[in-house]
């Protein structure tokens, strides 16, 4: 490593395996030396941090898609940083990346995982939303793998988070009726004022929800985009159209079980209504990221997409801010702003 004189890196470590709701006490902050370069390596300080519902999963030692965080271990996630100092020629000092660092302040990365990110284009903030996994996320599992039609009904559960807000903008744009699914008055808001949802169910007022569903979706749900699991997607199965197509890219509903649900118990409405069930992972499209980036970029430049980022300060502020993510407290993207 070059001469630079560098504070201590300030980690957080998986202390405890979660059981439930993770709790502060599941996570423990600490300072840790930065470590010399080798070659191809990169030194990223960090300027931002993604908070995503996948990352608890993570946290158990349930088998998933990802391996585990070991206890004692920097918890995983995406950053956009600035390039420190580098091993690796493809990337100078004063660069902005999206990096695999984890939330940490610094990361020695190596040089193939990191993203360049232009500055110039949009606020790096977002290359970890909009222009980053949650907009690939919506982008993919709602025009490649849903294939609404102009007319359909289209579903969002999570409406008001991270994917759910551009995944229903998305739809729309594609000539589609868009009901939200979402936690809150303010979400419901949001997302029928600010982003033209045609209409927002409120799963936590609604006295009947399958009823709910049903009013705002009086020709039946063509398109299915859940990213939540559990009563409300039990809900929504109920009201399927023929031939519907329900793409599931999360379950957030699931992810704090003590123990998991036993078996969906709407899968005869998938029978009746001959639906298509596809699960779907941001990862296996990753090919085609160039092509979804250049479009959302042209529909954000072109006003026709917008978004909301919830952003918290301090990386010692992490564990909380992630809690109140999975409790539904965030409105759109959650970030941590570490610099």
């Amino acid at each position: 490593m070059k001469s630079h004189v560098m504070p201590a890196n300030t980690q957080v470590r998986l202390s405890s395996r979660p059981v439930g709701m993770p709790s502060v006490e599941n996570f423990v902050l600490a300072d840790a030396p930065i470590p010399s370069l080798s070659a191809g390596a990169v030194l990223v300080e960090t300027l931002y941090l993604s908070l995503d519902p996948y990352m608890r999963g993570r946290m158990s030692e349930a088998k998933n898609y990802a391996a585990s965080i070991d206890i004692g271990d920097v918890v995983v996630g995406s950053a956009v940083g600035c390039v420190i100092d580098s091993e690796d020629p493809s990337f100078k000092p004063g660069e902005i990346v999206e990096s695999p660092s984890g939330w940490q302040s610094y990361a020695v990365v190596q040089g193939a995982s990191l993203r360049r990110i232009d500055p110039n284009l949009a606020p790096i903030s977002t290359s970890l939303g909009v222009l980053g996994m949650p907009g690939l996320t919506a982008y993919f599992s709602t025009l490649s793998v849903g294939r609404p039609m102009p007319g359909d009904t289209v579903v969002v559960s999570g409406a008001g988070g991270a994917v759910g807000q551009l995944a229903g903008q998305f739809a729309k744009l594609a000539g589609c009726r868009v009901v939200g699914v979402a936690g809150s008055d303010r979400k419901a808001a949001y997302c029928r004022d600010q982003l033209g949802f045609d209409a927002v169910v409120n799963y936590k007022t609604a006295s009947n929800l399958k009823e709910a569903i049903a009013q705002a979706c009086p020709r039946g749900v063509d398109v299915y985009l859940d990213g939540v699991g559990g009563s409300i997607s039990a809900a929504v199965n109920e009201n399927l159209a023929l031939h519907a197509r329900v793409v599931i890219f999360g379950q957030i509903s699931q992810s704090n079980l003590s123990s998991p649900e036993v078996g969906p118990v709407s899968m005869r409405y998938m029978l009746t209504s001959r639906a298509r069930v596809e699960g779907f992972i941001v990862s296996d499209w990753q090919s085609r990221n160039h092509e979804a980036l250049t479009r959302i970029s042209s529909w954000l430049r072109a006003g026709s997409v917008k978004y909301s980022e919830h952003i918290v300060e301090g990386l010692e502020n992490a564990p909380a801010a992630f809690i109140g993510m999975l409790s539904g407290d965030n409105l759109g993207k959650t970030l941590v702003k570490v610099r």
